[in-house]
């Protein structure tokens, strides 16, 4: 009797072994995000900043404002700068258009003077004066729009300045450049802040990276792009699975961390590989266990 016990009860492990083998997993690592902290573009203080840590913010919204106001009032003076300088400007055009008349009239007295001439009514000389206020004309014109040219570069600065300063001024306002949650807030209301000065991190977490560790002699059979079947805790018992692309094998080898279990003993030299994976319910968290299978292929079976 106990010899049919152990018969059976031998039955069952080896059955247990051969169950277990086939659910094995090819490869163990962490869930990561990619994790980007977003820094001020101007400095001053921050009047507002709205956000909390583990809030979804979507992307162009605008979330906080730092004080602007020297820059409004510099601009208040570029603007005064701009009006006198097109005041400037008309009365030159001004001044111009006086002397474009006035040669219009002398270039009508030439033709009658030109006509008289040929009747002989008239002198050479009246011709001559004629034709020498018509350049004295030609030059005071000129010399005024070479004024104007001169007017209108300082115009074209004063220009210049005021587009810098709306793009400082547009660089106040704190816009979150990207959809994802707030991963660490590092400022507050109130606080003072720089160009540079890093005020929150954020990361997307609507695509998540498995990276996994593998051995030598699977690397071989992994390609980019390959879809694997990635698995993570469901509950203490059953696993979730999902399905996952290989987007990027190292091509350095490297010891086994400490945190991953693999096949292998740790002191063996494995690669790491990472998993792109779906995270559109939110169900994989940064940092959460995962395990990966590998599609069996004839050979394999």
């Amino acid at each position: 009797m106990k010899t049919k016990n152990s018969i059976f009860i031998f039955f069952l492990l080896n059955l247990f072994a051969c169950s277990n083998s086939d659910t094995e997993s090819d490869a163990y690592g962490n869930f990561e995000a990619v994790e980007t902290i977003i820094s001020a573009e101007a400095s001053g203080k921050i009047l507002s900043f709205d956000i909390e840590e583990g809030q979804k913010i979507e992307k162009n919204t605008l979330i906080g404002q730092i004080d602007s106001t020297l820059l409004y009032l510099k601009m208040a003076q570029l603007d005064a700068q701009k009006q006198d300088i097109q005041t400037a400007t008309s009365d030159i055009l001004s001044q111009i258009a006086v002397l474009d008349e006035q040669k219009k009239n002398l270039n009508i007295e030439k033709k009658r003077l030109e006509n008289l001439l040929k009747d002989e009514a008239a002198s050479q000389k009246q011709l001559d004066d004629l034709n020498g206020q018509i350049r004295v004309i030609d030059r005071q014109i000129e010399s005024i729009r070479t004024k104007n040219s001169t007017v209108l570069s300082k115009l074209n600065i004063i220009t210049k300045q005021v587009d810098e300063l709306n793009e400082l001024i547009a660089r106040c306002r704190i816009i979150n450049p990207l959809t994802g949650m707030v991963m660490s807030k590092y400022a507050e209301p109130l606080e003072m802040t720089a160009v540079g000065k890093p005020l929150y991190k954020i990361a997307n977490l609507s695509k998540m990276t498995l990276r996994v560790y593998v051995s030598g002699d699977q690397l071989p059979h992994i390609l980019l792009g390959q879809k694997v079947v990635v698995l993570m805790d469901e509950n203490k018992d059953t696993n979730r699975e999902i399905e996952g692309t290989v987007m990027w094998i190292s091509s350095n080898s490297e010891f086994t961390p400490k945190t991953i279990q693999t096949k292998e003993e740790r002191v063996n030299l494995v690669y790491a590989v990472k998993i792109q994976v779906n995270n559109t319910e939110g169900h994989i968290k940064i940092g959460m266990p995962g395990e990966i299978r590998f599609a069996k292929t004839e050979n394999d079976e």
